[in-house]
């Protein structure tokens, strides 16, 4: 079975073509192949599928099986493999997601591809869609929550899937590795949580760092910078359109007057090759 490897600001993915072909169990594929040392290695499995709904249909799988929602660095990755090799034919199209039809936009300059622009729709804030439990339909602003004996403020949002927000004075020196999973696994999410961890630079820059549900620590998180966005605004420290550092690089975010977020970033190809393993 062939394979491309690709990744957007460190945040790695394989992608597998099954437009035309028989589906098989993709979560026990995703667990194989991305196994760094018996795999390929990556954070994620993007499977090309077809869609009744949109242009083509998008499902990524994270190296523990499970399926979340929406992955913005992936959905970028994925857009750029339908571009590169021809399985869409336009430079604007529509992805049918979990989480809804997204409308990826392949940017070029001087003839070459540069980013990847990804209409993310509207930032989720209700507490019970999130979900977060014990907020309803109220707004999860700077509320507290104790993890491992200490009290932080969190801000959460759902870009499709579900984010913890968590301002901090210095993103790097976080116990990122100690406290990740404590808040991925808290009793408050009743789905578990992506959690950034973000300090802020400027009204226009910020410095995040992220665990990821089912991945663990990783270099970039797309949908984590939208909500990284979406809370700095609704905390009043970040402007309505900020540069977004994670470990991999910079995301340009905006959040239009419309509701929709807008992400940009780079999806650049590493390599092709061909699994061997069981498929």
């Amino acid at each position: 079975m062939e394979f491309t490897k690709w990744q957007g600001c460190g945040n790695d993915f394989i992608v597998v073509d099954f437009l035309e072909e028989t589906p098989v169990d993709f979560a026990a594929l995703a667990v194989r192949m991305c196994d760094r040392h018996f795999g390929v290695g990556a954070d994620g499995l993007m499977v090309v599928c077809p869609s009744k709904t949109a242009d083509v249909r998008m499902r990524e799988f994270n190296p523990d099986g499970t399926e979340p929602e929406m992955c913005g660095n992936g959905i970028r990755c994925f857009a750029r493999y339908l571009y590169d090799y021809g399985r869409v034919k336009k430079e604007q199209f529509t992805v049918e997601t979990i989480a809804g039809t997204m409308v990826p936009r392949i940017v070029r300059e001087n003839g070459a591809v540069t980013a990847v622009e990804v209409d993310m729709g509207v930032p989720v804030l209700m507490g019970d869609a999130i979900p977060v439990a014990g907020f309803g339909a109220e707004r999860v602003v700077a509320q507290p929550i104790t993890v491992d004996g200490k009290e932080y403020a969190m801000t959460c949002v759902s870009m499709g899937n579900p984010h913890c927000v968590i301002f901090v004075e210095d993103a790097e020196g976080f116990p990122l590795a100690e406290l990740g999973a404590k808040f991925e696994q808290h009793e408050m999410f009743p789905r578990k949580i992506n959690t950034e961890f973000v300090e802020v630079r400027s009204r226009t820059h910020a410095r995040m760092r992220v665990w990821e549900r089912g991945a663990g620590i990783t270099l970039a998180c797309g949908t984590g910078t939208c909500a990284t966005l979406a809370a700095g605004v609704l905390n009043d420290v970040l402007d309505r359109a900020a540069q977004i550092e994670v470990d991999g690089g910079v995301i340009h975010v905006a959040w239009h007057a419309d509701g929709h977020i807008f992400m940009t970033g780079p999806a650049e190809p590493v390599f092709t090759g061909v699994w061997q393993g069981a498929v």
